[in-house]
Protein backbone atom coordinates (compact mmCIF):
# COMPACT_ATOMS: atom_id res chain seq x y z
CA UNK A 1 0.00 0.00 0.00
CA UNK A 2 1.19 3.49 -0.75
CA UNK A 3 -0.56 5.83 1.65
CA UNK A 4 -0.91 4.04 4.96
CA UNK A 5 -0.03 5.83 8.14
CA UNK A 6 1.06 4.11 11.37
CA UNK A 7 -1.76 2.36 13.16
CA UNK A 8 -1.99 1.42 16.83
CA UNK A 9 -0.44 -1.95 17.63
CA UNK A 10 -3.67 -3.08 19.23
CA UNK A 11 -6.48 -3.12 16.63
CA UNK A 12 -8.97 -2.75 19.48
CA UNK A 13 -7.49 0.70 20.11
CA UNK A 14 -9.35 1.89 17.01
CA UNK A 15 -12.57 1.19 18.87
CA UNK A 16 -11.38 2.80 22.10
CA UNK A 17 -14.62 4.65 22.86
CA UNK A 18 -16.73 1.54 22.29
CA UNK A 19 -17.27 -0.31 25.54
CA UNK A 20 -18.90 -3.45 24.18
CA UNK A 21 -17.63 -6.97 23.78
CA UNK A 22 -17.16 -7.51 20.05
CA UNK A 23 -18.45 -10.59 18.34
CA UNK A 24 -15.72 -12.56 16.54
CA UNK A 25 -17.39 -11.73 13.21
CA UNK A 26 -17.38 -7.98 13.90
CA UNK A 27 -13.80 -8.14 15.16
CA UNK A 28 -12.76 -9.94 11.96
CA UNK A 29 -14.68 -7.36 9.88
CA UNK A 30 -12.86 -4.56 11.72
CA UNK A 31 -9.46 -6.18 11.24
CA UNK A 32 -10.13 -6.76 7.54
CA UNK A 33 -11.25 -3.23 6.65
CA UNK A 34 -9.93 -0.73 9.23
CA UNK A 35 -6.67 0.00 7.39
CA UNK A 36 -8.45 0.56 4.08
CA UNK A 37 -11.05 2.80 5.75
CA UNK A 38 -8.33 4.81 7.51
CA UNK A 39 -6.34 5.18 4.29
CA UNK A 40 -9.40 6.31 2.32
CA UNK A 41 -10.51 8.75 5.03
CA UNK A 42 -6.99 10.15 5.30
CA UNK A 43 -6.77 10.61 1.52
CA UNK A 44 -10.11 12.46 1.47
CA UNK A 45 -9.65 14.52 4.64
CA UNK A 46 -5.92 15.19 4.42
CA UNK A 47 -5.73 14.89 8.21
CA UNK A 48 -4.70 11.75 10.08
CA UNK A 49 -6.47 12.61 13.35
CA UNK A 50 -9.70 13.49 11.56
CA UNK A 51 -9.50 10.22 9.61
CA UNK A 52 -9.08 8.22 12.81
CA UNK A 53 -12.02 10.04 14.43
CA UNK A 54 -14.27 9.46 11.41
CA UNK A 55 -13.39 5.75 11.20
CA UNK A 56 -13.92 5.33 14.95
CA UNK A 57 -17.39 6.85 14.64
CA UNK A 58 -18.09 4.58 11.69
CA UNK A 59 -17.12 1.46 13.62
CA UNK A 60 -18.98 2.66 16.71
CA UNK A 61 -22.11 2.82 14.57
CA UNK A 62 -21.41 -0.66 13.20
CA UNK A 63 -20.95 -2.05 16.71
CA UNK A 64 -24.21 -0.56 17.92
CA UNK A 65 -26.13 -1.74 14.85
CA UNK A 66 -24.27 -4.96 13.98
CA UNK A 67 -27.33 -7.25 14.25
CA UNK A 68 -29.08 -5.14 11.60
CA UNK A 69 -25.94 -4.69 9.48
CA UNK A 70 -25.35 -8.44 9.09
CA UNK A 71 -28.89 -8.80 7.73
CA UNK A 72 -28.07 -6.40 4.89
CA UNK A 73 -27.51 -7.93 1.46
CA UNK A 74 -23.88 -6.80 1.70
CA UNK A 75 -22.55 -5.66 5.10
CA UNK A 76 -19.42 -4.48 3.27
CA UNK A 77 -21.45 -2.22 0.95
CA UNK A 78 -23.41 -0.88 3.94
CA UNK A 79 -20.19 -0.13 5.86
CA UNK A 80 -18.55 1.48 2.81
CA UNK A 81 -21.57 3.73 2.27
CA UNK A 82 -21.55 4.61 5.97
CA UNK A 83 -17.85 5.55 5.82
CA UNK A 84 -18.44 7.76 2.78
CA UNK A 85 -21.34 9.53 4.51
CA UNK A 86 -19.19 10.09 7.61
CA UNK A 87 -16.31 11.48 5.51
CA UNK A 88 -18.69 13.75 3.54
CA UNK A 89 -20.35 14.94 6.75
CA UNK A 90 -16.98 15.75 8.32
CA UNK A 91 -15.95 17.72 5.22
CA UNK A 92 -19.22 19.67 5.14
CA UNK A 93 -19.13 20.48 8.87
CA UNK A 94 -15.52 21.63 8.54
CA UNK A 95 -16.32 23.61 5.38
CA UNK A 96 -13.72 21.68 3.40
CA UNK A 97 -13.43 20.07 0.00
CA UNK A 98 -11.98 16.56 -0.37
CA UNK A 99 -8.21 16.77 0.03
CA UNK A 100 -7.35 14.00 -2.43
CA UNK A 101 -5.64 16.27 -4.93
CA UNK A 102 -3.45 17.64 -2.15
CA UNK A 103 -2.13 14.33 -0.85
CA UNK A 104 1.32 13.05 -1.63
CA UNK A 105 -0.20 9.69 -2.52
CA UNK A 106 -2.27 11.28 -5.25
CA UNK A 107 0.69 13.14 -6.70
CA UNK A 108 2.75 9.93 -6.76
CA UNK A 109 -0.13 8.09 -8.38
CA UNK A 110 -0.83 10.66 -11.08
CA UNK A 111 1.87 9.29 -13.35
CA UNK A 112 0.60 5.72 -12.92
CA UNK A 113 -2.94 6.72 -13.90
CA UNK A 114 -1.67 8.77 -16.80
CA UNK A 115 0.34 5.77 -17.99
CA UNK A 116 -2.66 3.48 -17.55
CA UNK A 117 -4.60 5.61 -20.02
CA UNK A 118 -1.52 6.00 -22.24
CA UNK A 119 -1.66 9.77 -22.16
CA UNK A 120 0.25 11.98 -24.54
CA UNK A 121 3.28 13.94 -23.30
CA UNK A 122 1.39 17.25 -23.41
CA UNK A 123 -1.16 15.93 -20.92
CA UNK A 124 1.63 14.84 -18.59
CA UNK A 125 2.97 18.39 -18.38
CA UNK A 126 0.35 19.16 -15.77
CA UNK A 127 -1.57 16.93 -13.42
CA UNK A 128 -4.34 19.52 -13.08
CA UNK A 129 -6.30 18.06 -15.99
CA UNK A 130 -6.04 14.61 -14.46
CA UNK A 131 -7.18 15.86 -11.04
CA UNK A 132 -10.16 17.57 -12.62
CA UNK A 133 -11.01 14.50 -14.69
CA UNK A 134 -10.87 12.19 -11.68
CA UNK A 135 -12.81 14.61 -9.47
CA UNK A 136 -15.60 14.72 -12.08
CA UNK A 137 -16.09 10.94 -12.14
CA UNK A 138 -19.34 9.44 -10.84
CA UNK A 139 -19.04 8.33 -7.22
CA UNK A 140 -18.44 4.59 -7.75
CA UNK A 141 -15.89 5.18 -10.51
CA UNK A 142 -14.16 7.78 -8.35
CA UNK A 143 -13.95 5.36 -5.40
CA UNK A 144 -12.61 2.64 -7.66
CA UNK A 145 -9.84 4.87 -9.05
CA UNK A 146 -8.90 6.10 -5.55
CA UNK A 147 -8.78 2.59 -4.09
CA UNK A 148 -6.94 1.08 -7.07
CA UNK A 149 -4.48 3.78 -8.04
CA UNK A 150 -4.15 6.14 -5.08
CA UNK A 151 -4.25 3.60 -2.27
CA UNK A 152 -2.86 0.73 -4.33
CA UNK A 153 -5.34 -2.02 -3.53
CA UNK A 154 -5.77 -4.90 -6.00
CA UNK A 155 -9.15 -5.31 -7.71
CA UNK A 156 -10.21 -8.22 -5.52
CA UNK A 157 -9.61 -6.22 -2.32
CA UNK A 158 -11.38 -3.17 -3.80
CA UNK A 159 -14.40 -5.37 -4.52
CA UNK A 160 -14.46 -6.58 -0.91
CA UNK A 161 -14.00 -3.08 0.52
CA UNK A 162 -16.83 -1.65 -1.60
CA UNK A 163 -19.03 -4.71 -1.15
CA UNK A 164 -19.37 -5.35 -4.89
CA UNK A 165 -18.36 -8.05 -7.36
CA UNK A 166 -14.90 -8.02 -8.90
CA UNK A 167 -16.46 -7.64 -12.35
CA UNK A 168 -18.16 -4.48 -11.09
CA UNK A 169 -14.77 -3.06 -10.10
CA UNK A 170 -13.42 -3.89 -13.56
CA UNK A 171 -16.40 -2.17 -15.16
CA UNK A 172 -16.03 0.95 -12.96
CA UNK A 173 -12.30 1.06 -13.75
CA UNK A 174 -12.88 0.71 -17.50
CA UNK A 175 -15.63 3.36 -17.56
CA UNK A 176 -13.55 5.71 -15.40
CA UNK A 177 -10.56 5.40 -17.71
CA UNK A 178 -12.79 6.17 -20.71
CA UNK A 179 -14.25 9.23 -18.98
CA UNK A 180 -10.77 10.42 -18.01
CA UNK A 181 -9.52 9.96 -21.57
CA UNK A 182 -12.53 11.84 -22.95
CA UNK A 183 -12.09 14.67 -20.44
CA UNK A 184 -8.38 14.90 -21.38
CA UNK A 185 -9.19 14.80 -25.10
CA UNK A 186 -7.50 11.46 -25.72
CA UNK A 187 -8.66 8.86 -28.25
CA UNK A 188 -10.59 5.92 -26.82
CA UNK A 189 -7.95 3.42 -27.97
CA UNK A 190 -5.61 5.15 -25.51
CA UNK A 191 -7.49 3.58 -22.60
CA UNK A 192 -7.08 -0.12 -23.33
CA UNK A 193 -7.49 -1.80 -19.96
CA UNK A 194 -4.18 -3.52 -19.44
CA UNK A 195 -4.26 -3.31 -15.65
CA UNK A 196 -3.05 -6.51 -14.04
CA UNK A 197 -5.43 -8.12 -11.63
Amino acid sequence: MNAHFPLPDDPGENLAEVRYRLSPVLEAFHDMYVKAYLSYAHAMLGDKEAAVAVVRRCFSHLVLNWDRVVREESPEAYAWALLKVRVDTHLKLAGLDPQLVETAAFRRTASAVLESVRCQFAVMETALGLYTAIASLPERQYDTIVLLYVLGYPSEKVARIMGVERDTVRSHRRLAKRRIAKKLGLPLYAVADTTKE
